[in-house]
């Protein structure tokens, strides 16, 4: 990330796009110097990708585009086909958000790649095919050579993205525009991806325009930040100064809303910030600073003209706020404040609530066939999805399960709802055992036990109105009509909703508020335990601060316990009590959140918290890195020994003789430490954060 002085590579000015007569980019000015690294951060619909996508000359026919897109003093805006197409994927590159979308699913990985290479090269395919090989070990897919002839959907989600970086970097580009590269990715792959982002810069010298809404992947990659909103740059700056000193309240809200993995040793992070309201649609734009009607700083001046992106002191720290000199050195909270009711409320670090147990679950195992054949189906195999976990919570307390994409988090959820016997092991809620439920029993103490699902659109039904979504379970219940009719609007004041939208239909809501009435429908029977399945993965920042701060205050107020399931362990870091760390169907460390996060004793928590990036460039930057070779193994295979051995950098390290015991003895879960376990032969704490 060394960016050298000169005229950019890129240079875009005046930058206009519509839809329609709808402007989606309104003047945005952005210049690229070779080696430099450009993060371009903002909400959903906030105009990133359609800059990104304008740049390439990539938009739809009916794009309105006016303004300027150099690259070294070229014109790309009005150039036609094939201009542009002999600088696509030669000159500037693109790194797709999907890359199963992105690339060509009936042709073979290496074809494509060789193809890219033809297309701007005068070379042999037997040259082109040896030369995609080396891209896809440069990029770091194991065995490149096989690889080459395997199909897209024969890659994991982590190997597609890597393969599509190596197409990207092929002929040596001037320019890779990266489009939110990391989003969907497990936060193991997240930082594999990077690595192999960082490789590519560096390898061909390119100027890198990364756009994501992960602050923490840029702190720990750009050099300066443009942050959008309402299709305008509101805020550039270096990235260090940017982060300590924001400008601009959208900024400071922004940065305010992501949870930190860093909070302090007892377990109190500051409360998150959700910024007010939702952007305003492009179509309807309100006078003067588009981001007004969301700004507790907001005058009279700011709804009257839209204020210029302007520096102080010539510095090369740019902000479109008319305010912006008192906002630099505030923090988010002392813009955006929160009510204290919604701020986190933790108990002694290690200590437990005194409650009975809600939820206790041992030695948990489920199987799935593995079939081969289209007609006459015969079993081959099985599919060990839960092969031995255990989680113990409290009433009143939020326990965060954690691990890769397919390490069995779904499968021991619905396996827990199900609430009949387990194939192996014991389920007890609320002090029942699953193995002896009658049909009856079962159906009384499901209401106990309610799931929030990760896509509210999804699993709301799209014909009905909210207000009867909600009310569903207390039907299910057989609760009556006068229940039901005073139950529903207290249900909607309870989480933030409007009891007069309740006759409106989910696509009339937004994702947050969605997913609001995801929460009140499983809160409408008032259980006991809620079983939270990736509630805010899918969420803008803000919006996800919203619904977490809302998880807590219903926690404080219904003494509700929570079963969460998360991919992102800064957010179970924010609001769990206790973790439990999921590998191969395992639970390989638990224990209290503060004690875990800090004392990480298993190789692999030790490797996912190393993973996370952190919102401080300082910071960020300073950390060492644990990046895992490889995928999981496959859960068709019963390993022997510890199942982590083949990823793991303690087994690596490990004079041969001291190998012997992880290669042929299953490590158990231990304890180490109060209620800290680890499923580890040779644990070991170690300072990831």
């Amino acid at each position: 990330m060394n960016g050298r002085p000169g005229d950019p590579v890129l240079d875009i000015r005046g930058l206009h796009v519509d839809f329609a007569g709808v402007p989606a980019v309104r003047g945005v000015d952005l210049a690229l110097h070779r080696g430099e690294v450009l993060g371009l951060v903002g909400e959903s619909g906030s105009g990133k990708s359609v800059t990104a996508l304008a740049a390439m000359g990539l938009l739809p026919g009916g794009a309105g585009v006016r303004g300027s897109v150099r690259l070294d003093g070229t014109e790309l805006v009005g150039a036609g086909d094939a201009a542009l197409s002999a600088v696509r994927g030669n000159r500037i590159a693109m790194v797709f958000q999907d890359p199963l979308s992105a690339f060509t699913p009936v042709y073979r990985i290496g074809d494509q790649i060789v193809e890219a290479l033809r297309t701007h090269q005068d070379l042999s395919r037997e040259r082109a095919a040896e030369r995609a090989v080396e891209l896809l070990d440069l990029v770091g897919i194991p065995e490149p050579r096989v690889r080459a002839a395997a199909f897209p959907h024969e890659f994991s989600g982590g190997m597609r993205q890597r393969a599509m970086i190596a197409m990207a970097m092929a002929n040596d580009p001037d320019v890779i525009l990266a489009d939110e590269p990391t989003t969907a990715l497990d936060v193991t792959v997240q930082a594999q991806v990077l690595d192999v982002l960082r490789t590519a810069q560096r390898e061909t010298g390119a100027a890198l325009l990364l756009v994501s809404h992960d602050l923490g992947v840029i702190a720990g990659t750009a050099d300066r930040v443009a942050v959008m909103y309402a299709g305008r740059i509101v805020e550039t700056a270096p990235v260090d100064a940017l982060f300590a000193r924001p400008r601009m309240p959208y900024t400071l809200g922004l940065i305010g809303a992501v949870p930190r993995l860093d909070a302090d040793a007892e377990g109190r992070p500051e409360p998150l910030v959700p910024i007010p309201g939702a952007p305003p649609a492009p179509a309807a734009l309100p006078p003067g600073c588009a981001f007004a009607p969301r700004c507790p700083l907001a005058e009279d001046r700011c709804r009257t003209a839209e204020p210029e992106l302007a520096a102080a002191a010539g510095e090369p720290h740019l902000a479109a706020c008319v305010r912006a000199g008192e906002v630099s050195g505030l923090r988010p909270l002392d813009v955006f404040p929160v009510p204290a009711a919604d701020s986190p409320a933790r108990g002694a670090a290690g200590g437990r609530p005194d409650g009975g147990s809600v939820l206790r679950v041992s030695g948990l195992a489920r199987t799935f066939p593995l079939l081969k054949g289209a007609v006459f189906r015969r079993r081959v195999g099985s599919v060990h999805a839960v092969d031995g976990v255990d989680l113990d919570i409290r009433a009143g307390e939020v326990l965060g399960l954690v691990g890769e994409s397919g390490s069995g988090k779904s499968t021991t959820l619905f396996e827990i709802l199900e609430l009949r016997p387990p194939e192996r092991g014991s389920v007890e809620v609320l002090g029942r055992g699953t193995d002896a439920l009658t049909r009856r029993e079962a159906h009384a103490l499901r209401a106990q036990v309610q799931i929030v699902f990760q896509d509210p659109m999804a699993s709301l039904d799209p014909r009905l109105p909210v207000g009867d979504a909600i009310a569903e379970p207390l039907r299910a219940q057989r609760a009556d009509r006068d229940r039901i009719a005073r139950r529903v609007p207290e249900l909607m004041r309870q989480v933030g909703l409007d009891p007069a939208h309740g006759d409106r239909f989910p696509h009339e809501f937004s994702g947050g508020q969605r997913q609001r009435v995801g929460i009140a429908r499983a809160l409408a029977v008032d259980p006991r335990l809620l079983v939270l399945d990736e509630p805010v993965s899918a969420l803008d920042v803000s919006v996800q601060a919203g619904v977490l701060n809302l998880l807590l205050r219903l926690r404080a107020e219904l003494g509700l316990a929570y079963l969460f399931v998360s991919h992102d362990l800064s957010v179970v870091r924010h609001i769990a009590d206790r973790v439990s760390v999921m590998y191969l169907g395992r639970t390989v460390e638990a224990g209290a959140v503060g004690e875990v996060f800090a004392r990480p004793l298993h190789p692999y928590t030790q490797a996912l918290l190393s993973a996370v990036p952190l919102p401080d460039p300082v910071r960020e930057r300073a950390r060492a890195r644990i990046l895992l070779p490889g995928d999981p193994p496959s859960p068709t295979r019963r390993l022997s020994g510890c199942p982590f051995r083949s990823r793991c950098q303690v087994f690596a390290a490990l004079p041969e003789p001291r190998r012997e015991r992880c290669t042929t003895e299953a490590p158990a879960l231990a304890e180490q430490g109060g209620d800290h376990v680890a499923a580890c032969h040779f644990p070991a704490a170690r300072a990831v954060v």
